[in-house]
């Protein structure tokens, strides 16, 4: 994977993880949620835990890389 590679794929990763960020945040304030509650189910969501490893991961990538 190449740098041009890496930038794509991160910048499309944290595209979805805000869009994601975003419903479940919109469905909090519909259901009339406290903060608080929201704030715990954005942190303890899988897929969003999952999609911030992966970001992480492709900034390492992308740290070896320029390294080279």
């Amino acid at each position: 994977m190449d740098q041009q590679d890496l930038k794509l794929s991160k910048k499309l990763i944290s595209s979805y993880k805000k869009r994601l960020e975003k419903e479940i945040l919109d469905r909090s304030m519909k259901l009339k949620m406290p903060q608080n509650k929201f704030e715990e189910i954005i942190n303890n969501n899988n897929e969003l835990i999952n999609l911030k490893k992966a970001l992480e991961d492709l900034e390492k990538k992308s740290e070896s890389h320029s390294k080279v």
